[in-house]
């Protein structure tokens, strides 16, 4: 097959995104939300079945069960860690397909280790990294789908890319609790285990959670390899991207989108557990796809109103707003309503989706302006292509910190829980932490004199007959500006 490499490639200038860029960069876009959202659905698939193992026979305690739902947030954040760089080195075609592909190994892994009650739990910790897999191909998603939009269209692409592929969690919560009790793969994939829950005895195909995705990972990789494309001038070295690690504003935006994306991928992660050990008289299982559905929503549908308002302002907001609605949390789980508890964890998953959205979108414009600020004597494309790869790389590296919420969030729970006997003593953590975010963003990027004030006063500044005329000839002062 033949490679696929854009060489002329001027997503900035509207002619040619008229004529031809925007085809190609919403064809890449399309085909790398499937296969994003796979790669979520097998990451996160021990959300579920951790819950039914020991019904089906498995004698593992609670905190047993915690680890497993909180090893594949262990392995994904490493694995994204490296994936950042490898878009730039081995072109998003190849590593789109390769990545998925690569799921295969945990699926298959566990539609066959389910099966029998005598498997080891060190066989299922070994599964649970390898399900960090799919986490790590968020970062090289992520940094690929960046190269082809321009600025103006950048927060929104990548919101839709992220936010479409996190729905991969909600997909597989709906979809698993459904498809294990069906018999579809019997005649290849083996019986059905006994379920007891409640005392009552039915039959499940507990294999089904892996088996189910097999075929999905197979077309999408197909896909991504007969449909996706190559930007050249996207190729870059890890020597080259490494610059990040020097960039103070690549270690700011890492706490801060562990403030979202780690709330989002944490709370997944360990939401269907954490409902189940505090309302054990609660079928909470049906209900879990909910949360990651909100979330995944929220993101890809309010990344225009970080490009509209600025992605500072929203996600300062986001975080003053996380707080009391944690606060909430406590107060549900100390009234024993589960209704209240449900309710207001979906706002804690919104806003976590508006702020996934929201962080990716400030990223670009920062590197834009730091560009201009260290490279004052290169040509303005120059600069831009700079701002490019490196926005690219601390996407993918700010999603790999961020990441480790799946990993920290449930042992938080478990932790608690173990220690105190509820989970108060997280939820307090996390309503700190919250605080400490939103401190950050107005200090760094809202406030008068912050990086990001101006640039988000002039993208909300008003337009039309009642602002005064433009001056056609630029002052000194706002070129420097």
């Amino acid at each position: 097959m033949g490679t696929r490499i854009i060489t002329d490639w001027r997503p900035e200038e509207p002619r040619f995104w008229q004529e031809r860029g925007r085809a190609v960069a919403q064809r890449n876009l399309w085909i790398s939300v499937p296969n994003l959202l796979l790669s979520f659905a097998v990451w996160m698939v021990w959300s579920v079945v951790v819950a039914k193992l020991p019904l089906v026979g498995f004698a593992f305690d609670t905190g047993q069960l915690f680890w497993l739902a909180a090893f594949p947030g262990l392995s994904g954040p490493v694995l994204r860690a490296i994936y950042s760089f490898v878009v730039p080195i081995f072109g998003g075609r190849l590593w789109t397909t390769l990545s998925t592909l690569s799921l295969l190994i945990p699926a298959v892994g566990i539609g066959l280790a389910v099966q029998n009650p005598a498997t080891p739990y060190s066989v299922f910790l070994i599964l649970a990294l390898l399900c960090g897999l799919g986490g790590g191909n968020f970062a090289s998603s992520m940094a690929n789908i960046s190269f082809f939009f321009p600025k103006s269209q950048k927060g929104n692409a990548l919101a839709i890319n992220a936010g479409l592929g996190n729905l991969g969690v909600s997909v597989m919560q709906f979809a698993v609790p459904l498809i294990i009790g069906i018999g579809v793969f019997a005649a290849v994939g083996g019986d059905p285990q006994i379920h007891v829950q409640n005392g009552v005895e039915g039959h499940v195909w507990l294999q089904n959670a892996g088996y189910v995705w097999v075929p999905f990972i197979l077309a999408a990789a197909l896909a991504a390899w007969l449909g996706m494309d190559d930007i050249a001038a996207a190729r870059a070295s890890f020597r080259d991207q490494a610059v990040i690690f020097r960039r103070r504003h690549n270690w700011i935006m890492c706490w801060l989108y562990l403030g979202t994306f780690g709330s989002f991928i944490g709370y997944s992660a360990g939401f269907p557990l954490l409902m189940k050990t505090q309302f054990p008289a609660v079928d909470s299982l049906q209900y879990a796809f909910l949360g990651p559905l909100v979330g995944a929503a929220s993101r890809a549908a309010t990344g225009w109103i970080s490009d509209r308002y600025g992605g500072g302002r929203v996600t300062f907001w986001v975080f003053v707003l996380m707080i009391p609605a944690t606060g909430g949390v406590l107060l549900s789980l100390a009234l024993g309503s589960f209704w209240a508890f449900f309710t207001i964890f979906m706002s804690l998953f919104f806003l976590a989706g508006v702020g996934n959205a929201s962080t990716f979108q400030m990223i670009p414009a920062i590197m834009r302006k730091e560009m201009d600020r260290l490279m004052p004597s290169a040509r303005a494309e120059e600069r831009a292509r700079e701002a490019e790869k490196e926005s690219a790389a601390i996407i993918g590296f700010t999603s790999a910190v961020a990441a480790f919420g799946a990993f920290f969030i449930p042992m938080a729970y478990g932790s608690s829980i173990q220690l105190t006997g509820g989970a108060d003593a997280a939820l307090w953590v996390f309503m700190v932490f919250y605080a400490s975010c939103a401190a950050l963003t107005f200090l760094a990027y809202t406030r008068r004199g912050g990086h990001l004030r101006d640039i988000e006063r002039r993208s909300t500044a008003p337009t039309g007959p009642s602002s005064p005329p433009a001056s056609p000839v630029p002052s000194r002062k706002k070129e420097a500006a």
